[in-house]
């Protein structure tokens, strides 16, 4: 069973290289760099894994404060799970102590909802961390709705967001990042209650 001082490991899940850096499927990169950029560290390449790690402290100086490290994959998306169980072993972080944030097409555009455990709804990063190390981490999931008319989910993740989409997702990212500091600073009780719409 965890306790206070183990640390977490913030998986932001995505495709590695710019041909994705603005799609849909990349939302779990962007959150991390902006936990990144709040931290205020750069992503080095990780020991004993193929993502990029940066560790550091989450939360207010004092026993609210949560020590970290903030991954990005660089396996692709469908490949993720390798990297996460040779992060999690690293560090030896506790299974309850993962958080993945993704893309979830079930959930409006904007809106956030966070869980902990349960099935993949067919998101391939998802189903390869589950298939490597058990169902019982975390998750943040981001909305990016549903494909329009007749397009293939796997054609509607992996385009950019659309213009009008653009105009707030800055604002959903950081708000995505709220949410991953109150999981950790209040536990998922009390993030639920403030974050899931």
């Amino acid at each position: 069973m965890s306790d206070a001082t183990d640390p977490w490991l913030i998986v932001g899940l995505g495709n590695p290289g710019p041909d994705y850096a603005a799609n849909r499927h990349n939302v779990g990169f962007m959150v991390a760099d902006l936990l990144a950029e709040r931290i205020g560290g750069k992503f080095k390449r990780a020991p004993k894994a193929q993502a990029q790690v940066l560790e550091g402290r989450i939360g207010p100086p004092g026993p609210l404060s949560r020590r970290v490290v903030v991954a990005k994959p660089m396996s692709y998306m469908n490949l993720s799970g390798g990297p996460v169980t040779a992060l999690r072993d690293f560090y030896k972080v506790p299974l309850d102590h993962v958080v993945a944030i993704h893309d979830e097409l079930d959930i409006d555009y904007g809106t956030l909802r966070l869980k902990l455990g349960g099935g993949d709804n067919g998101h391939n990063g998802l189903k390869s961390m589950t298939k490597s190390m058990g169902a019982e981490y975390h998750r943040v999931r981001f909305g990016i709705g549903r494909p329009p008319g007749r397009m293939q989910v796997a054609d509607f993740v992996l385009k950019d967001f659309s213009s009008t989409e653009r105009k707030e997702l800055a604002f959903v990212v950081d708000r995505a990042a709220d949410a991953v500091e109150c999981l950790l600073a209040a536990g998922l009780e009390r993030a639920q209650s403030a974050y899931n719409a």
